[in-house]
């Protein structure tokens, strides 16, 4: 069965192409004009991967991102003209995975996205849960637990999460995580790792300005504290 992918872009030449390139690597292909469009749609039609561009008509790309983390955990892929830091990094607080710039080289967003799919197909291979202070983690459940409360994170956060856990103690560097988490072996930006990191942080620390778990070892990358 193809995996869907729901295309959110006010450029219609633009969505079109994609559409098109999308169509000949296999892919099943919804589009959308607009952010209103996508949250309809998404709401109508379950997608494997959203690809949203920032500068939309109505409600913008950091908003529709936002809503839709609201209630799903697709794999978003914002795409974007800005190549500003801040643009950059609030499209990935507001619930991104990751980010491509314009003009869209077609071979690597593909390559982006068969390694999100890759990455939710392989979810399940993990131990049964992971504890560490008062977090517990479920991974066949797809549950983060703290104090036996129930937390929510995005798919990424919660991979980022566990490939910590698995390796506790030991410094992880960012291209490690790249590697392991995005899948990305030969492209990704530094930053995926530390905005999510920085978002992991609000959920399972008790204090994330000294995180006492997730930690960062200055030049070398992260590592978890049991």
């Amino acid at each position: 069965m193809s995996h869907r992918i729901l295309l959110v872009e006010d450029d219609e030449h633009i969505r079109t192409s994609l559409r098109l390139a999308f169509e000949d690597e296999g892919y099943e292909v919804g589009e959308a004009a607009s952010g209103e469009e996508a949250l309809e749609s998404i709401g109508q039609e379950p997608a494997d991967v959203v690809l949203l561009d920032l500068m939309l008509p109505g409600i913008d790309g950091f908003d529709c991102c936002r809503q839709l983390r609201r209630t799903s955990s697709v794999p978003i892929i914002m795409v974007t003209a800005r190549t500003d830091t801040h643009d950059v990094v609030a499209g990935l607080e507001a619930g991104a995975d990751d980010y491509v710039t314009k003009p869209v080289v077609t071979k690597e967003l593909a390559a982006r996205i068969r390694a999100l799919l890759r990455r939710a197909r392989n979810a399940g291979d993990e131990p049964e849960e992971y504890t560490f202070g008062d977090i517990e983690i479920a991974p066949e459940e797809g549950i983060v637990r703290r104090d036996g409360v129930e937390i929510h994170c995005t798919r990424t956060e919660f991979r980022l999460l566990c490939e910590l856990a698995a390796n506790p103690g030991k410094v992880l560097s960012r291209e490690q995580l790249l590697e392991r988490v995005w899948g990305y072996d030969y492209f990704g930006d530094g930053r995926l790792v530390d905005v999510h990191v920085r978002r992991l942080r609000t959920k399972v620390e008790e204090d994330p300005a000294s995180p006492r778990h997730v930690v960062t070892v200055r030049g070398m990358g992260y590592k978890l504290v049991p």
